[in-house]
């Protein structure tokens, strides 16, 4: 039954992704002809076909009952579609995205976020998010920086370009600030300060806030707890995850940060908030794992035999 669901799941989406993208793309042919803002604004009517994506799979999940997401969002209030949006989370699997398009929907603007320049060959999906303004970054090694020094700002300039087409219209961009999946095996080789999370990396959202500071009207801090390991994507797509737990808080950028022109003191402070977010995150993700206190009991029987 389990197989079948994600069988079924699985091709629905391939489907859905393909009837997407062929208008999609017809568009990008037609935005490439628009000189100046007039086709960058026509790229903002682009967008319908990734909210549309999103909200399919969203009502897919509910259909066939993929998982049940459990939400805890104090300040939902305060967000809207027409305001922009910085939004950072916690990554165990390439599952997160689906759960944090699915629980955003309606309620930001579509999210786009930093992938792999790799990843625009997976066929369809890669150039869809290419047509979108996804931001691609190269993540170039020390060894290839020092054979060719112009790629040590190409992430920069990616993100540069991305945020001059974002300020046009209200955009959501999500930066998994990790840098990549948590796994046991980095979180020991990367000796991550945390008990549940990798050491953050603010270059990007330093970057990101250097160039939209004063558009963004908050940064949503997301925090996804799965009930044990974090499911594969064909795991979750089979109905293997039974439920997820996601905690949402929306916050004000602090002035200091936005405000700050000295680019090291920006980003100084800006990684002493994201140090201290990552902390309670971590907290609450432990929180979460831990099993529950057993009641005292003072006839000196164990109560977990009781029924």
């Amino acid at each position: 039954m389990l197989l079948l669901r994600g069988i079924i799941t699985l091709l629905t989406i391939i489907v859905i992704t393909v009837l997407v993208c062929i208008p999609l793309f017809s568009m990008a042919v037609i935005a490439l002809l628009i000189p100046g803002t007039p086709g960058v604004h026509f790229r903002r009517w682009m967008e319908v076909w990734l909210f549309l994506w999103t909200g399919f799979n969203r009502w897919l999940f509910r259909v066939l009952g993929t998982t049940t997401m459990r939400i805890d969002w104090p300040d939902g209030h305060e967000v809207s579609t027409d305001q922009w949006y910085l939004v950072i989370s916690n990554h165990q699997s390439w599952t997160d995205i689906l759960i944090l398009q699915s629980v955003l929907w309606n309620r930001l603007p579509p999210i786009k976020f930093f992938t792999k320049a790799q990843l625009i060959w997976v066929p369809f999906i890669g150039i869809g998010m290419y047509v979108l303004g996804f931001p691609y970054l190269q993540r170039a090694t020390k060894k290839q920086i020092a054979k060719n020094p112009e790629l040590r700002n190409a992430d920069r300039e990616n993100i540069r370009k991305a945020c001059n087409r974002f300020r046009y219209y209200p955009s959501t961009l999500l930066n998994f600030v990790e840098g990549t999946r948590f796994t046991t095996e980095k979180h020991a080789r990367l000796r991550s300060s945390h008990r549940h999370l990798l050491n953050v990396k603010v270059g990007g959202l330093s970057y990101v806030i250097a160039e939209m500071g004063g558009t963004l009207h908050r940064l949503v801090d997301i925090t996804i707890a799965y009930p044990g390991e974090a499911p594969t994507f064909w795991e979750f797509l089979q109905g293997k995850c039974p439920h997820v737990d996601i905690r949402i808080d929306a916050l004000e950028i602090p002035a200091n940060i936005t405000g700050q022109p000295d680019e090291r003191e920006q980003r100084r402070l800006l990684s002493a908030w994201i140090d201290e977010l990552w902390r309670l995150k971590d907290q609450r993700l432990h929180d979460h794992r831990s099993p529950p206190a057993r009641p005292v009991d003072t006839s000196g029987r164990d109560t977990a035999l009781q029924t």
